[in-house]
């Protein structure tokens, strides 16, 4: 009898190449500030729509279709504007507004949700106190990913190159991210875990 692999439902995936101009380490957070107060701004209308749809799924068991894309469409904008500001891509992340929660792949980071039929109407009371270990463990592995963007700052300055085995542990990181927040969101129940994939 063959295995049946099943598909992640939350699928985080980015492509770049490995040269990296060495000046945009310097530079390239700076480069990044329209999108962050856009960021930001979406952060705003991202918790008010937290809060509807903590009550759409203690009564409905689902989260309504538009208020979850946009939900999906903030976690990608965010995810492409941090593999920006950590100099991981040269492309400049487009003002794309696409609220879809299927990923129109015309960037480097791919991030697609899929959305359940339902999700369990109690775990919204108690999502909270279960992600905190995983928050936690979320903390210890972005101390990794601090040390190893400095690590990675000067390599890119003085050789053009982002060092392979870094970018691998800081996108782990960033999809194990994503992982969690859609689990603290009510995308999805199932729970992250506590590995990196």
């Amino acid at each position: 009898m063959e295995p049946t692999f099943v598909a992640d439902p939350v699928r985080y995936e980015f492509e770049a190449p490995e040269r990296v101009a060495n000046w945009r380490p310097l530079v390239q957070w700076f480069l990044a500030i329209p999108h962050l107060v856009i960021l930001y701004l979406l952060g705003i209308a991202m918790n008010v729509i937290w809060i509807i749809s903590f009550f759409t799924v203690l009564f409905t068991k689902q989260i309504p279709d538009g208020l979850f894309n946009f939900q999906v469409f903030v976690l990608r904008y965010q995810n492409r504007v941090n593999t920006y500001i950590a100099f991981m891509r040269e492309p400049y992340p487009a003002f794309d507004f696409t609220i879809t929660r299927d990923d129109p792949a015309t960037d480097p980071l791919f991030l697609t949700i899929d959305r359940p039929d339902e999700v369990n109407r109690w775990l919204p009371l108690i999502k909270w106190l279960l992600a905190i270990p995983a928050y936690i463990v979320l903390l210890v592995y972005a101390i990794g990913v601090f040390f190893a963007m400095i690590g990675a700052f000067f390599i890119v300055l003085f050789t053009g190159k982002f060092p392979l085995g870094i970018r691998d542990y800081v996108i782990k990181v960033g999809r194990y991210g994503t992982r969690i927040q859609a689990y603290a969101m009510f995308l999805r129940d199932e729970y992250p875990g506590f590995a990196l994939r």
